[in-house]
């Protein structure tokens, strides 16, 4: 009963000790809540940016006018790296055993940035004694074509950060796969900037709707890790526009990040995180960015330039943007409108993301809802390549033995390196107890064994498992059963690209022995990237698991015994060679730069020697053909094309009708096979003659679940922006008059559909 109900009760009050203490505590109640009321107010009128009901802008500004010119500084670098002994500050200890802090502002209510790496979970839980889930890689999600799973990957990263004490995250890799050998193309989202902007873009947005602070990276041309504190990535500027910018402005638009990452590498002779055209011209006039640029670690080289161009934050040190920076305003070589721009955006992208009014609140990870989310997300990204003879999925009814072979599928999955890298809970599934710590650049498994998930689902089927190492004992079990699965890893890290495309350990030679001891030989790949297959011509069955995950074990015995259709498409080309490649040779990095760039590395500062960074360049002659496109335009067949992936049964396409006045296009797709499924219907498009770009490029798609025999009308707004090209004298870009072509199908080299859209 409320207290006016009981003053208004035509009942008389029985005023014993219980009801006295009933309404003390009532008047105790309005009276905290009169209290808190008053506080509210008082503290709206003394901190008006406390008030959310006002723009994020508004509200930075308002600040700003508070700010003192250390104050204003403090906002502008980290304060070192836990776990990182060249990088160390008297405020590192409050980095919360993240890669960065940056001080706040707490007389003013503005909270510390608490910075955590985050590729596809959590870095350094188990160093720190906690626990994060482990998404597929984020090349693997973007295979699922999937905003929804997007957002649920972002979701659960977002939730497990603020668990975990942090506010900002370092994810949202979406830097294209120009070079498949890349050894950070696990974390990227592919080769086509309308798929890779899209995925990444939308997991970005889900993960900063947690409140953290969004990040996009690594802007831009970071297509390597070869020489990356000095190589010089050489492109024109209508090439970059229509490729990897492209791929990064549709990220940030959908996404509204409050932060974008600068990269390593030289972009036409200017670091990334100095580079005017891309981080003031582009970034933030031509695209309205508001947020704030942050360095990647180490990755600031000056401090004029850099803030003139439009560095605003450098991480993970003070050694630019600290007393060199407050010298620099004193002496009027930096004017104060500078500062205050760069202080205005991390400003914003506090208030923007939402932790300034819902701060983390420390707590324990849903760990089950993460296994949940992991598991159906690799469901969806889990691509088969090759079943022929059908020996997918497996019948139970018909295989009676199965022999696993290598991989170490007795006991888990392998996942990738580097700072995008997950701790296992437990440590590395493959190490003995007491050395299971995981090591930078050291390959880690998680416990998550396909042969006991394969032993779970198939309970009357003899499976055994052997390690591959003994070529013979592998061949002999093989011999002796129904079906083999052999597993096969390319393992992938930051500051590393892989020699080849080619699996490591002699790989190829135990797949080409199984198989032809076994006719029905399967290959499950858990990779990174592309690799070669010169076994594929005797293999039956061809799965690409990617990194799996915290589940990827649960997800994969679901495909393989058709408990889940698969449904995943490729998002790079897989070629036939490194012969197939815009650039087949690795360019030689010279014996001095490596030397010194080790050298300097070793010392903290792997970017400040200038004498690293002359003699490297790569130049992407090939431009804005990436990927497909290239392989289009050299007529080249490669082994799987870009958007390719089978299915447990089949699909067909007809009826392709083009409206040009609202550019949409119509088709039906009909399942033709017996079982359910879900198809990703692709639609292309090739400009007019005289845009004089002839690949066709991805201009929509859809996901579209369908019966056995079930036929649906799809239609797909095309995306205007992969039909305009650019023009560097003008500064803008250009719609083509003409007829463009229109294909669709189920993948980049399999459209059997065509159109015409005609722009007047």
């Amino acid at each position: 009963m409320t207290l006016v109900a009981l003053l208004n009760s035509s009942r008389k009050p029985r005023f014993n000790r219980d009801s006295s203490f009933r309404l003390f505590f009532i008047f105790a109640g309005i009276l905290g809540a009169l209290s808190a009321a008053s506080v509210a107010i008082a503290q709206s009128a003394d901190r008006p940016w406390m008030n959310p009901g006002l723009a994020p802008e508004e509200r930075a500004e308002l600040v700003l006018k508070q700010l003192t010119l250390d104050e204003k500084l403090a906002l502008l670098h980290g304060n070192g790296m836990a776990h990182a002994s060249q990088w160390q500050m008297p405020l590192t200890h409050l980095a919360n055993g993240g890669a960065g802090y940056v001080e706040g502002v707490s007389r003013l209510g503005i909270p510390p940035l608490v910075i955590s790496d985050a590729g596809y979970g959590v870095r350094d839980s188990g160093a720190n004694g906690r626990y994060s889930t482990a998404m597929p890689s984020s090349l693997g999600a973007t295979s699922s074509w999937d905003v929804d799973t997007a957002c649920e990957f972002g979701t659960v990263i977002g939730q497990e950060l603020r668990a975990q004490g942090f506010n900002m995250t370092l994810g949202g890799g979406v830097d294209l796969a120009r070079e498949p050998r890349n050894g950070r193309n696990f974390e990227y989202a592919g080769e086509d900037p309308l798929l890779a902007g899209t995925v990444v873009g939308n997991l970005m947005k889900c993960e900063q709707a947690q409140h953290v602070v969004g990040d996009i990276k690594h802007y831009v041309m970071n297509d390597q890790e070869t020489g990356r504190f000095f190589v010089n990535s050489v492109i024109s500027k209508r090439a970059m526009q229509e490729s990897d910018l492209l791929a990064f402005h549709i990220a940030i638009s959908i996404a509204n990040p409050g932060a974008v990452m600068c990269s390593y590498n030289r972009i036409n002779g200017d670091f990334g995180c100095e580079n005017h055209y891309t981080l003031q011209d582009v970034l933030k006039k031509d695209w309205g960015f508001r947020g704030f640029v942050i360095s990647d670690w180490g990755g600031t080289h000056s401090t004029e330039k850099a803030s003139t161009a439009g560095l605003d934050q450098e991480q993970p040190m003070a050694d630019f943007f600290g007393p060199k920076l407050k010298a620099a305003v004193e002496a009027g070589q930096v004017p104060m409108s500078e500062i205050d721009d760069h202080v205005r955006r991390v400003l914003y992208a506090e208030f923007l993301s939402g932790i300034v009014d819902d701060p983390p609140q420390t707590g324990v990870v849903d760990v089950e809802k993460g296994f949940e989310v992991s598991q159906r997300v690799e469901e969806k990204s889990i691509v088969l390549l090759k079943n022929s003879p059908t020996v997918l999925p497996i019948n139970p009814s018909k295989v009676h033995s199965i022999a696993i072979i290598g991989g170490h599928a007795d006991i888990g999955m392998i996942s990738g390196g580097g700072s995008a890298q997950v701790d296992p809970p437990g440590g590395n599934a493959i190490m003995s107890p007491g050395k299971r710590e995981t090591i930078w650049q050291k390959q880690t498994w998680f416990s998550t064994s396909p042969l006991k998930a394969l032993q779970a689902k198939l309970p009357n089927t003899k499976i055994d498992f052997d390690p591959g190492t003994d070529p013979k004992s592998a061949a002999n079990l093989a011999k002796g059963a129904d079906l083999a699965i052999v597993f096969a890893s390319q393992w992938l890290s930051e500051d590393m690209d892989v020699p080849s495309l080619s699996l490591p350990d002699n790989q190829d030679a135990l797949i080409e022995l199984i198989a032809s001891v076994n006719p029905h030989t399967i290959v499950v790949l858990e990779s990174g990237t592309a690799v070669t297959m010169p076994w594929i011509d005797k293999v039956s069955g061809i799965v690409e698991a990617w990194y799996a995950g915290s589940s990827g074990h649960k997800a994969l015995a679901n495909i393989l015994v058709g408990e889940v259709n698969p449904a995943g498409k490729l998002p790079l080309t897989f070629p036939r060679s490194e012969a197939d490649l815009p650039h087949p040779d690795r360019p030689m990095i010279p014996a001095e730069s490596q030397a010194l760039a080790a050298d300097a590395a070793d010392n903290g500062t792997p970017t400040s020697n200038a004498s690293v960074h002359s003699g490297y360049a790569v130049h992407y002659e090939e431009g804005s053909e990436v990927g497909y496109k290239w392989y289009e335009v050299q007529h080249k067949q490669p082994l799987f094309a870009f958007g390719f992936g089978l299915s447990y049964t089949t699909y067909a396409y007809s009826g392709l009708s083009v409206d040009s006045a609202t550019k949409t296009v119509r088709f039906t797709v009909k399942n033709t096979g017996k079982r359910a499924g879900t198809e990703i219907a692709e639609v292309y498009a090739r400009l007019p003659k005289g845009a004089d770009e002839p690949y066709k490029r991805l201009a929509g798609w859809k996901r579209v679940m369908l019966a056995p025999g079930e036929s649906q009308s799809i239609t797909i707004a095309i995306d205007d922006r992969v039909l305009q090209t650019f023009d560097e004298e003008k500064n803008a870009w250009n719609v083509t008059k003409g007829e463009y072509q229109v294909m669709v199908g189920g993948s980049s080299d399999d459209t059997p559909l065509l159109a015409i859209l005609v722009v007047r």
